[in-house]
């Protein structure tokens, strides 16, 4: 799932300039790219970001000018929500692609087939004294094609424009920020950008599609043992309630207990009793636990009950085998210890 939310936007490999803002792309051997094996596509790339407009509603976005191939890189048409996917119509008219919080932000409408959305765009001048009377930005509009629908971050920020257009806009001759690449499903992604680095030289970054989204995932594949240190801890938490009841059973039958140890009950006996107690109580409420917890796995998987804000999808749940046991064996080493050592505590203080 994170994988389908921040990587399908993201190309496998992306080029960018390592101390600069834009860089030329005579300043790319691009033939080198092209029979560099393991290259499905490429698509350059130009962002800046930009003010946009629409009736009385202001909003600032990320203007991301690419080539048409980067639409299929990114696979467009299965994240389209309205409207359609072309840049360029037969008459030459250019159109854009919008974020769809982007567009409600904007109380744009969405998905226009003969008379699209006009935005305006305001994007910034570069190396301007600014004076009185004069704009700091340049604008332009944009018609709107189609409306797009990824994770929260591009969903609230990107607009995608023709690069030409892009460039007009911006006042832009051949600079570009981005170089966009896929690669063939055969070839990874770290092999790929060994060879690219290779290509480029030491002016440009390279980076994979998981390195730019790092911290998202390092954060899922830790999540796992974070859920389990939780689980962990509120069952710790919920032991004191096992100590407790097993304290006031103890105080309750103490008199009996007493009782039974003048007829020969041995101490030995004594803590078979309360220890055999805890582990009824606690393995009672492993095993309803259990059952509830994986009811509720199977309705997600089977009804997708719990929707993630924004994304349009259930929030994914996998059934595995390990994890029963993890938890089984987890919990179930807990209740032994907090069944064992409060009993324990409690048979010295009755020799008292």
């Amino acid at each position: 799932m994170i994988e389908s939310l921040y990587s399908e936007f993201e190309p496998d490999i992306t080029i960018t300039a390592k101390k600069r803002k834009t860089f030329d792309e005579r300043e790319i051997n691009w033939s080198e790219i092209k029979k560099c094996k393991g290259v499905s596509s490429f698509s350059k790339g130009l962002e800046e970001v930009v003010v946009l407009r629409h009736e009385k509603k202001w909003v600032n976005a990320t203007l991301i000018g690419v080539e048409s191939n980067f639409l299929k890189s990114i696979k467009i048409k299965s994240h389209l929500l309205a409207g359609n996917e072309l840049f360029k119509e037969k008459n030459g008219a250019a159109y854009g692609i919008i974020g769809v919080d982007l567009m409600q932000k904007l109380n744009a409408k969405k998905g226009f087939q003969s008379e699209h959305e006009q935005i305006l765009i305001y994007a910034p001048k570069r190396n301007i004294k600014i004076r009185f009377g004069k704009t700091p930005f340049y604008s332009g509009q944009i018609a709107i094609a189609g409306v797009m629908n990824y994770n929260t971050e591009i969903n609230q920020e990107k607009i995608l424009w023709p690069l030409e257009n892009a460039r007009n806009l911006l006042n832009y001759s051949s600079e570009l920020s981005h170089i966009y690449i896929d690669v063939l499903p055969n070839i990874s992604n770290d092999e790929m950008k060994t060879k690219i680095m290779g290509i480029i030289g030491d002016n440009f970054v390279v980076k994979t599609n998981y390195e730019k989204n790092e911290l998202i995932f390092k954060t899922s594949k830790s999540e796992r043992l974070i859920v389990i240190f939780i689980m962990i801890f509120i069952f710790i938490l919920a032991s004191f309630n096992l100590v407790a009841s097993l304290t006031m059973l103890f105080v309750e039958k103490k008199g009996n207990i007493k009782t039974l140890q003048s007829m020969g009950l041995t101490e030995k006996n004594i803590f078979k009793i309360f220890f055999l107690e805890g582990l009824l109580i606690s393995g009672a409420g492993i095993l309803l636990g259990l059952i509830v917890g994986y009811t509720v796995c199977l309705a997600q998987q089977e009804f997708g009950l719990l929707q993630i804000p924004g994304a349009g999808m259930p929030f994914p749940v996998k059934l595995a085998l390990k994890d029963f046991f993890l938890v089984l064996i987890s919990v179930s080493t807990l209740s032994v210890l907090f069944s064992y050592f409060p009993v324990k505590f409690l048979l010295k203080n009755l020799q008292k």
